[in-house]
């Protein structure tokens, strides 16, 4: 025998050693696991003693439907119910017989009672969770949840007939784990997953999902309401009809009531519907649908929920008409000027008032519909051409929106300051697809002079980064290059400057210089070579100072070489001075 088949043996005895012995729900659980494991790896592995197995596994179970860690824990835990059924699955599928039916029946009643405490949001979405245990036993609603969907859809795999759970609560646990997004932890990202997994495919219930591709529509460009009907891992469903039922407004208000099927597009697995023919208006709706399988024996085997609600949201242009702005010179609103608006297009007014005079603005927002619109932000905005900025919310009415400005009780908060207002006006709402930020024009006000004490106006913000902004161009001045002097002028200048170095040559020719006594040994003939090197550098200094250094510059190195020059010129003629000594005396 293979050495591997003897330790595939000895793993198989010693686990089932360990569900001999033990009374642990937890050594069931990864003992019966195991040999599951062992056994799908193709090696022929049996319980012998399976019922006893199953009814010691089972004797932890209490009257709710939950289970104990073990025969000395008095608490019972939802989690532990989960992998309890997972291990009484893996107990049949390890039997050598039939497992008896009763207990599978009263297994089964276990299971209904477990789902009886489960626990719910008002958008249908279900999920399991502790109800009291020790803090270090509790595991949180997502590893909760996803124990109870292993261990049910695993006893339903191997269980004869369908469980008697209603497939609203299948399709409640999978909307649950849809909904949470991204987990904060890896173990929680894997139970998300792998609860996933197991919905997509199991013998409870198969749960479809409806899900809208986007939840904003826009009435001008005639957007169509579509839908997707697909498992939790996005497979194409069966065939299946979508109903609009009822169309609700944000104070349930029904909007819309009656079936409309929604139409099926084959190449795109997409049900639509045009939202036209609903006469809804721009904002906030919950669209009811109720999705209904054509073949009603997959009824058995999916999970549509019946009725699912989605909210949307309707956007359109909102049309903006009548406004007009002037100025009141009296209390009873006689006005002295009024000019037309027309706030969507780019119209500008002058006007001029005093401090005993009022500024009017109206206007009216209808929604597509006909009716009154009532945006989140409207803002009028006057701001001094010193900068400071007043912002006033311009108050709406069942019938339009009007401001009036008077500006003998607003002398304070414009700091006294007469001169240039510019005007302008704010409209924005999420429903409105014309939002706008529209320059009114200006107004000249005229107030009167700040008394001693009257409030000074606030110091202007200093942008920290303007530091940082660009600087003021240099410029730099180019000037017209000095004339120069005739060609034959410098070419005597330059005639001059040469006559150093030729009466230099006429020096060394007089003295009659010549290289017959130039030193034979090493040591000699390299400081005279460096000594003549150096001269040479001296007269490379001289041309380059009249080529580009400036006389500074000459000196200090021209000061450097001469104390070189007299140091290795001393050596050389110091040579020199006793080799014709030596000739003399010889």
């Amino acid at each position: 025998m293979p050495a591997c088949m003897m330790c595939v043996l000895g793993v198989v005895a010693r686990l089932k050693a360990v569900i001999k012995d033990t009374n642990s729900l937890l050594e069931f659980y990864y003992s019966v696991g195991g040999l599951l494991s062992i056994k799908e790896q193709g090696h022929n592995v049996v319980l012998p003693d399976a019922e006893s197995t199953f009814h010691a596994i089972k004797a932890l179970s209490q009257s709710d439907g939950r289970w104990r860690y073990g025969t000395n824990s008095a608490e019972s835990s939802t989690f532990a119910a989960g992998i309890a059924l997972e291990a009484l699955a893996g107990v049949v599928s390890l039997a050598d017989a039939e497992v008896d039916p009763s207990m599978m029946v009263v297994v089964r009643n276990d299971i209904v009672k477990l789902f009886d405490t489960i626990k719910s949001y008002d958008d249908g979405t279900f999920y399991f969770d502790e109800k009291h245990v020790d803090a270090t036993e509790y595991k949180g609603p997502i590893m909760t949840s996803a124990s109870v969907v292993r261990g049910v859809t695993s006893f339903a795999a191997v269980a004869s007939g369908k469980l008697d759970i209603p497939g609203d609560k299948i399709l409640g646990l999978a909307k649950f784990f849809l909904g949470i997004g991204l987990p904060g932890s890896s173990k929680d990202c894997f139970n998300q997953i792998d609860s996933l997994s197991v919905l997509e495919d199991n013998r409870v219930f198969v749960p479809l999902i409806l899900s809208l591709p986007t939840k904003v529509f826009s009435l001008s460009l005639k957007d169509q309401l579509k839908v997707e009907v697909t498992t939790v891992f996005g497979s194409a469903a069966p065939l299946l009809k979508v109903n609009l039922v009822q169309v609700l407004g944000t104070d349930s208000k029904v909007i819309t009531n009656g079936n409309r099927e929604l139409q099926y597009d084959l190449d795109k697995n997409v049900h639509y519907l045009d939202i036209a023919p609903l006469e809804i208006d721009v904002g906030k709706y919950s669209v009811v649908f109720e999705i209904s399988l054509q073949e009603q024996e997959r009824e058995t085997v999916y999970a549509t929920g019946g009725r699912n609600t989605e909210s949307v949201f309707v956007t359109g242009l909102i049309k903006v008409d009548k406004a007009e702005i002037g100025i009141s010179d009296n209390d009873a609103g006689t006005v002295e000027s009024v000019q037309k608006l027309d706030l969507l297009k780019d119209t500008k007014v002058s006007l001029s008032a005093n401090h005993l005079q009022k500024l009017r603005l109206s206007f009216q927002l209808t929604t597509p519909l006909g009716l009154t619109f009532k945006p989140h932000q409207v803002f009028l905005k006057l701001k001094h051409e010193s900068k400071v900025e007043h912002l006033f919310v311009v108050p709406g009415s069942a019938r339009q929106f009007k401001i009036v400005l008077d500006f003998l009780g607003l002398v304070e908060k414009f700091y006294y300051l007469s001169g240039r207002y510019d005007l302008e006006l704010a409209v924005g709402d999420a429903a409105m697809e014309n939002s706008f930020l529209r320059p009114l024009g200006h107004l000249e006000l005229d107030l009167p002079e700040a008394p001693e004490k009257a409030p000074r106006p606030p110091a202007q913000a200093v942008d920290p980064f303007s530091k940082f902004g660009p600087k003021a161009e240099i410029l730099h001045i180019f000037r017209a290059p000095e004339k120069r002097p005739p060609k034959e002028l410098s070419l005597a200048f330059t005639g001059l400057t040469l006559l150093p170095f030729i009466g230099f040559l006429i020096g060394l020719v007089r003295l009659g210089v010549n290289v017959k006594n130039f030193p034979s040994l090493p040591g000699p003939a390299a400081f005279a070579s460096v000594f003549h090197a150096g001269i040479g550098a001296v007269l490379l200094l001289y041309v380059l100072f009249w080529l580009k250094l400036d006389l500074f510059t000459t000196l200090k190195y021209l000061g450097f070489l001469g104390i070189f020059l007299v140091f290795v010129g001393h050596r050389t003629l110091s040579y020199l001075s006793s080799a014709s000594a030596k000739q003399k005396t010889a």
